[in-house]
Formats: structure tokens, C-alpha cells, sequence
């Protein structure tokens, strides 16, 4: 050990040049007091033995470093960074410390000493440098599904995992393939041919020059221009050298065709602006990132397939709005499309969230039979089942439009007012709207973020978790998370276009839309919208019934959208006797001339049926229990022993009743 200069602290410092005489030195493991690291030889300490340790190459850091990585501005090294907490995040390895670092001002650029030093000598070629530095061979696996994992795994140059090639692991943790750190420092491009493009920090949000998709890390290499203010992604540029590419969802090979000239991507009908792939044999041209579009996708925005077409005819479809975004789809290029109805998307809306899709990799694999009807027995001349059986009933159900003849009955699945063609039971009071029974026993939804699919169920008690009301109608129940959604909600959350009663315009649903509802004038996140005028409704009011009954009156009432009665005496409720909007929708007799609010009709139980038994009351019960509402009698609940005032489960076989909203 040699003595040295003291690097600012208050005692001599000796120089220990080896492991042996470290861990001789050394009363516990101890940090570098400048980079926070563990110490390693060589190394200085303090010769009083106070606990000062300092890297040899953290001592010997320049106060003020030219990184050609950074050539605007020169960064200097500060004991803490210049925020409130001290606290700053590596540009380089995007870690977390309160040490020493090295700071730019103008840019807000903050690098640890050892990521400074390490960059600064890949960006040198000075690879002598790095000898110390062990080379690793890609051992590391990025399988395994813990997230902490797979980001430790990545190089961050390219912020690829880093099992793929052989690469640095130094000491401050900047893992770094050999690839990356071999990297030209400058280099002429042909997206680019005014200046060489640079390599250098990524610190701020770009769109790349090549692929035209944002940076995501904010972290790692990227190649630049400053004049220009452009940059390109790492991985942009040695790609976009490829000649060739051959893509699975291709026949054909697709060739390099790098010209500056903008053009359509005619496998997303998306602009590019510079490295564009043609296939000669199909006379198409798309991006780099579109020679890999999957051919078939399973979406939670749709019940069937979606496959990837290059080119439609337009006579397939009556409805050129893609789904999700509800604007026109250009059939000139490419979109995803379903086969089996009039759906349609853009690829850039169907490939955004990568959550929200699985790709179908065998083409060739029958799609699971999803359908609720198990059996169909009979068809009429228009296609349609006659009689069918389904799995959410015992006996076969029949076809029927007479609505008439049901005046006061309900759909088994939704709970709401029989209208225009149902299917009913011969033999049993029940009932299924004809869009009820053709929903599928299994979907997605692309609202709910669990990835478990969710499966059609009955027989329960629920609070749905779209509407907030309390139901016992079918419901989708996610095999995960146990959240239920109740059929009305199903129903009035599938997007597309359609025509909503006496609207003379067809409505879109626009599911980041916030506004104003018409029919109770509350805002909302997700409406069903009109393009040609000022109609907005909410999920919930969509699914109101056209018709309804209540004790108050003896006849039907109708749903009305407007009050034309200026006289304002008159915009009262006839139930509660409260003031009413006239500008939202109500209820009303023609006959009596009385008129109501929605909720005041409905009630808060809209969804749930008095009288329907639950078979099997999972968890709360060994008997069958039947939904009840208690008038004059009002015995004590089993569960919390106050009394049941309201709706309430009931066992007709013993003394057992519960609250409906006590838990089992």
C-alpha cells in the first residue's frame, strides 16, 4: 500500500492495489463513497481507518468530461444532482442513485460515474480499456415471466435481452452486448444523406427516422443528427442494411427498396418516409416493421378471427368503419377483416395494444366452437334456427315474434321487456331475446384487461362491474379475477355501427369519447355517438327499455326523448313528485298523461327478477334460495342478524334468509 493525495477527504489515503490487501484492510463489505458501488481493488482508503473507501477510477475521474456521446456540452461531475431530493436516474442504465454524478444542465443529462467512464471509452473504441472486463456469453434467460428479470437481461445500447450475443457486465451493471460496443461511432446512412448520423445518448422522445415509432426507453444508444434533430434507432439501422427479408405471412421474398421518397404502406395503408420493402411478384410495398404483420389475429374487440388482407373488394362490406377508431378503412391497402360478418379494422388500431390480441400461429387449427346453442333442430326459409337447444336451458326453445302475446314478460338473459324476435320455452316460463341466445359461452372483451376469458354464466347473484347494478340475469364471469358483467352491458359495450330505434342516423361507439350524455345529461368516458349530429348516449341509458311497467300506472309506459309540453307545471315526476329535466329522456303514459324520471320507473333492482330461484347458491346455502322482497314481514338476516327491509334470498324449505348484498 502507497500513500496518496486525499480526493478531498479529511485524512490521508492509502492505495491498495489488490483483492488480498482489501479483504486484509476490510472490517465488513463496504461501498465506494462516489459511485455507491461495492469496493474492489484497486482501491483507496482511509489510512485512520474511519470507513472512506474510493475506486481507483472513480478518484481519478475528470471534473469535467467531453463524452463524444454528448459533444454539445461538456458534463461535469457533482457530488449530488441538482434536484430537491438529490435523486437522479442514469440516461445510461436508468438506475436510481444519490451519489456522484456526472451532469449536463442544458440537456438534464445525468450519467454515474462508472456509466460515464465505461460509455466514454466504447464511444473512444478504446476496447483496451474494457480488457478487464469479462466477456459473457448469453447464458441468461428471459423466459421466465418475472418482469424484474427480464429488464436486469437487456443490454442498454439497444435494449435487446441481452441473452442474445456475447456482452459486457461491469461493474456499475451496465450490461452491454460486444456488438453495441463495437457500434461506428459515425456513419453514413442513406435515410439520411445530408450529415453522418452519430451515435450518442437517447435523453428525450423521438419518433425514429426509419420505423417512425417512438422511443420507448428513453434510455441507451440512439444514431442522430443534431443539426437536422433527427435520430434513428439502433436496431433501425443495421436492419434497414438488410437486402432481404423473408416473412412466414408472405410467400413472396421481400426486397430493400431504400429511397427517400415518401410512400403507402399497402400492409397498413400507413405513410413511410424512407426504407420501404416491395415484393415484385405481388406489386406491394410496406414497412420494415410490416413485413412481419400476423396474418391472423384473435382480438378482445371481436368474437371471431381477423385476418390480414393486402387489398379488398368493396362490395364485401356494408360498413367501412374500422370498429375500434370508427374511421373509414381504405380497402385499397392492407386492414384486418373477419370472414364471418361486417367487421373491419385498421392494422395500426388491431395491433396497438399488444394485450388486447394473441396471434393465431397455426392457420390451419379449427377455432374453438364458442357458440351457446348446442343443438339446432329446425330452420325456417330466412336461415334463422326455429327451435334450438342451449346450454343455459333444459328444453328446447322455440322461435317467435309474436310480442304481443308476452306483453309482461322479460328475457331470462338480459332482464329486459321481450321485443321483436325471442325464443321462448313450451314447456316453462322462460324467455331468451334472439341476440341473447347467439351470444358465444366463452369471449374476450376488450375492457376488461384481465387475460383470462370470460365465460357465460347464470343462476348468481352479482354486481356487475360495467353497470354497478345488482343482478341475477346471465353474466360474463371471468374464470381470473371472478368480475361478472351483466348481458346488457355486454351488448351495449361491443362496438361497431348501428341504428338505434327512432335515430335517423346510424351511432358509433367511441370508447375514449367524453361528453355528455341525452338521455340523462351525466358525462361519461365511452359513448355511443352520431358523425352527422349532436347525439351522444352512455352504455347504460343505450339499454334502457322502450317500454316498462309501473304500480303507479295500470298502463305501459313509453320511453320519450323529449318533452314538447312547454308548460312547465308539467316537467314534474308523477312518482317521486320531484322537478324533472324536459330535455332528458323520461317515461310516460299517453293515456293518464303522466310522466316519470327513468330511475324512478326501473327502480335501483332493475336487473334482478323476484321470484327466480338460484339452484345452487355457491358458498351461502344448501338449498335452493329465491329472490324476495319483503313487504310486511321483515325477518332478521341469517349472515348479520339485522332485518331484511329490501331484497333479500330466501330459503322456502327452512328458516333461512339473507340480505342480497351480504356477502356468503
Amino acid at each position: 500500500m502507497e500513500e496518496s493525495n486525499n480526493y478531498g477527504h479529511q485524512h490521508p489515503l492509502l492505495l491498495i492495489v489488490n483483492q488480498d490487501q482489501l479483504i486484509h484492510n476490510q472490517s465488513d463489505v463496504t461501498d465506494c463513497s462516489r459511485c455507491g458501488e461495492k469496493v474492489s481493488a484497486p482501491c483507496f482508503c482511509c489510512a485512520e481507518n474511519c470507513g472512506f473507501y474510493l475506486h481507483k477510477v472513480c478518484a481519478e475521474a475528470p471534473l469535467e468530461l467531453n463524452h463524444p456521446f454528448h459533444p454539445h456540452h461538456p458534463l461535469l461531475l457533482m457530488q449530488n444532482a441538482p434536484y430537491s431530493d438529490g435523486v437522479y436516474a442514469c440516461n445510461f442504465c436508468d438506475k436510481k442513485d444519490d451519489k456522484f454524478v456526472y451532469h449536463c444542465s442544458c440537456c438534464e443529462l445525468d450519467l454515474h460515474i462508472k456509466c460515464a467512464l465505461f460509455t466514454f471509452n466504447v464511444a473512444e473504441n478504446n476496447l483496451k480499456e474494457l480488457e478487464h472486463v469479462a466477456l459473457q456469453h448469453p447464458l441468461i434467460s428471459t423466459e421466465n415471466g418475472d418482469e424484474k428479470l427480464k429488464d436486469a437481461a437487456k443490454c442498454f445500447g439497444c435494449w435487446e435481452p441481452l441473452a442474445k450475443y456475447t456482452h459486457f457486465s461491469p461493474d456499475c451493471g451496465s450490461n452491454l452486448h460486444e456488438k453495441c460496443a463495437k457500434l461506428p461511432f459515425k456513419l453514413n446512412h442513406g435515410c439520411h444523406r445530408n450529415h453522418p448520423l452519430v451515435l450518442q445518448f437517447s435523453i428525450q422522445q423521438f419518433s425514429c427516422k426509419i420505423c417512425e415509432e417512438p422511443d420507448e426507453n428513453f434510455t441507451g444508444f440512439v444514431y442522430g443528427c443534431s443539426p437536422c434533430k433527427l435520430a434513428v434507432h439502433i436496431e433501425c439501422v443495421s436492419a434497414s442494411l438488410d437486402l432481404g427479408v423473408e416473412d412466414k405471412n408472405h410467400e413472396h421474398h421481400f426486397t430493400l427498396f431504400p429511397r427517400g421518397s415518401s410512400f403507402i404502406c399497402d400492409a397498413c395503408g400507413e405513410e413511410g418516409s424512407y426504407a420501404s420493402y416491395i415484393c415484385c411478384t405481388c406489386n406491394t410495398m410496406v414497412h420494415k416493421k410490416c413485413t412481419s404483420v400476423p396474418r391472423i389475429i384473435k382480438s378482445k374487440w371481436h368474437d371471431h378471427r381477423l385476418f390480414h388482407k393486402y387489398f379488398l373488394r368493396i362490395e364485401d362490406f356494408r360498413v367501412l368503419n374500422c370498429i375500434m377508431c370508427n374511421d373509414e378503412v381504405s380497402t385499397d391497402h392492407g386492414n384486418y377483416y373477419c370472414s364471418k360478418c361486417d367487421v373491419i379494422f385498421h392494422v395500426k388500431c388491431a395491433l396497438k395494444d399488444k394485450d388486447s390480441y394473441e396471434i393465431v400461429e397455426n392457420e390451419d387449427e379449427e377455432s374453438a366452437d364458442v357458440s351457446s346453442i348446442t343443438k339446432v333442430l329446425g330452420w325456417n326459409d330466412a336461415g334463422e334456427a326455429t327451435v334450438l337447444e342451449h346450454i343455459m336451458h333444459i328444453h328446447h326453445l322455440t322461435l317467435s315474434d309474436r310480442v304481443s302475446e308476452y306483453v309482461n314478460k322479460c328475457c331470462d338473459g338480459c332482464l329486459l321487456p321481450i321485443s321483436n324476435s325471442f325464443y321462448y320455452c313450451t314447456q316453462c316460463d322462460f324467455f331468451l331475446h334472439k341476440v341473447c341466445v347467439e351470444l358465444p359461452k366463452v369471449k374476450h372483451v376488450w375492457y376488461h384487461h384481465c387475460q383470462s376469458q370470460l365465460v357465460l354464466t347464470s343462476n348468481e347473484v352479482f354486481w356487475c362491474e360495467a353497470c354497478g347494478f345488482l343482478s341475477n340475469a346471465f353474466s360474463y364471469k371471468c374464470e381470473d379475477c371472478k368480475v361478472r358483467i351483466c348481458l346488457p352491458c355486454i351488448i351495449a359495450l361491443t362496438p361497431g355501427s348501428r341504428k338505434y330505434r327512432g335515430h335517423k342516423h346510424s351511432i358509433f361507439f367511441y370508447h375514449k369519447n367524453k361528453g355528455g350524455c341525452v338521455a340523462c345529461g351525466r358525462d361519461f368516458n365511452g359513448l355511443w355517438c352520431c358523425k352527422e349530429c349532436n347525439f351522444s348516449l352512455d352504455h347504460k341509458c343505450y339499454s334502457l327499455p322502450i317500454t316498462s311497467h309501473h304500480k303507479s300506472d295500470e298502463h305501459l309506459l313509453s320511453l320519450t326523448y323529449h318533452d314538447d309540453n312547454s308548460y312547465s307545471e308539467s316537467h314534474f315526476c308523477d312518482i317521486c313528485e320531484e322537478r324533472r329535466d324536459p330535455n332528458f329522456w323520461f317515461y310516460h303514459c299517453a293515456i293518464c298523461d303522466t310522466s316519470a324520471h327513468v330511475n324512478c320507473v326501473l327502480g335501483k333492482y332493475r336487473y334482478l327478477k323476484l321470484g327466480s330461484i338460484i339452484e345452487e347458491p355457491k358458498g351461502m346455502h344448501e338449498h335452493p334460495l329465491t329472490v324476495v322482497k319483503k313487504i310486511y314481514y321483515y325477518p332478521n338476516c341469517s349472515n348479520c342478524g339485522k332485518p331484511c327491509l329490501d331484497l333479500a334470498l330466501e330459503c322456502t324449505g327452512c328458516n333461512f334468509i339473507v340480505h342480497v348484498r351480504c356477502p356468503p
